[in-house]
Formats: C-alpha cells, sequence, structure tokens
C-alpha cells in the first residue's frame, strides 16, 4: 500500500503582505507543523543558519518520509535503513526539495530538533540559537541550482526578521559526529548569491 501524501496545513494568521512572515512562519513555504520543538531560552539570539541535507532513505528523492519522519509518521518498517534511526524524534525548521519547493515544519521563533550536541561561534547547544534548514541531497553529494536559490531566498528572509550573522553546515557545529551537507555544497556559490562577507561563512579548505 502507497504511504500516504503529509497533509499540510495553513498557518492561522494571515501574512503581512509587506512581510514575508507570519509570526515565524514564512509565507512562501509549505507548512507541515511538527510536535518536535520547544520554545527557546529565554535571551538567545537566533543568528546562527545550519546548513544539512537529508534524504530517506539516503539518496531516494521525491518521496514523503522526510516529511513523515519530522512529524513522528514514519513507518519504521517500510525500509530496512528505517531501522537504523527507528524512533528518532527530530525536526528542522525547514526542508528544500531538490526542486526548490520549501516545507516548514517549526515556527522559526521556537527551537527545533535538528543540530545535536554541537558548537559554534563560542556557544554550545546550537539549537538554543539558529535556525535549521535540510536540503534533500546525499552527503558529500551535489545539490540543485534550484535548492540553492531557495536556500538564499530564506536566508535573505530569515535576515529580515533575526541578527543572522553566521552560516554554517551540520559538519561545522558537529565535526566529530555529523558531515553533511559535505563536500558536494558550494558554500562560495551560497555567499555569491546572497552577496554577504565571507565572514559570515566557514572557511573555505
Amino acid at each position: 500500500m502507497p504511504t500516504p501524501t503529509p497533509k499540510a496545513e495553513a498557518h492561522s494568521a494571515a501574512p503581512d503582505t509587506a512581510s514575508p512572515w507570519s509570526g515565524g512562519w514564512h509565507s512562501g513555504a509549505v507548512h507541515l507543523p511538527s510536535p518536535n520543538f520547544g520554545p527557546r531560552p529565554a535571551g538567545a539570539v537566533t543568528d546562527l543558519v545550519v546548513v544539512h541535507s537529508i534524504s530517506l532513505p539516503p539518496g531516494a528523492y521525491g518521496g514523503t518520509a522526510v516529511q513523515e519522519l519530522f512529524t513522528n509518521a514514519l513507518d519504521w518498517d517500510a525500509h530496512p535503513y528505517y531501522q537504523s534511526i527507528r524512533g528518532l524524534q527530530v525536526s528542522a525548521h525547514f526542508f528544500v526539495r531538490r526542486d526548490g519547493t520549501v516545507w516548514q515544519f517549526v515556527d522559526c521563533d521556537q527551537r527545533a530538533w535538528h543540530a545535536g550536541a554541537s558548537w559554534y561561534r563560542g556557544r554550545p547547544q546550537c539549537n538554543d540559537d539558529s535556525i535549521g534548514i535540510e536540503l534533500e541531497g546525499l552527503e558529500g553529494g551535489t545539490f540543485e541550482p534550484a535548492q540553492y536559490a531557495a536556500l538564499a531566498r530564506l536566508c535573505t528572509d530569515l535576515a529580515k526578521r533575526y541578527p543572522l550573522a553566521h552560516v554554517a553546515g551540520h559538519e561545522h557545529i558537529a565535526p566529530d559526529r555529523k558531515a553533511d551537507p559535505g563536500c558536494g555544497f558550494d558554500w562560495v556559490r551560497l555567499q555569491k548569491i546572497l552577496g554577504w562577507d565571507a565572514s559570515r561563512f566557514p572557511p573555505i579548505p
């Protein structure tokens, strides 16, 4: 039996026509709220975007498994790989598909569960003060032009609402545990699209 497509929900508040935001929800994204989130600590300054890569099962694109994972609806028996992540409860704020379609799971004013044990710009626990953006792809693989364009638009819009100062990969905030998005991600390309200073990005090898 085919897996049902996750049901997207429209956010109840009407977006401000002068802004891409309705609270912490982006008006250009498909909204599918996740239960996996919590409040940010008092005084948290949301100044970091963390770029990840994900596909479920690894290398399979275009299905609904990522959305199901982030909403605790994944059938753990649907693929042998899922046994290795069985019971995992995670989320990201955004998921960018290969065609550039953007899904949002967590209000950006809230803390999503994407970074895990982490440290960056002198601070631990990056979930507390970051926005997590997952790109549909394989760790170390390449990404599509539509994904870079969508990621740059998100970063630009996020910077209108939050004091963004840094963009890093999961590999930079948890180098002993994670290697995504990996060597196939073009940081120079993203920097050039955004036109932001190189100091806001990880050092390019």
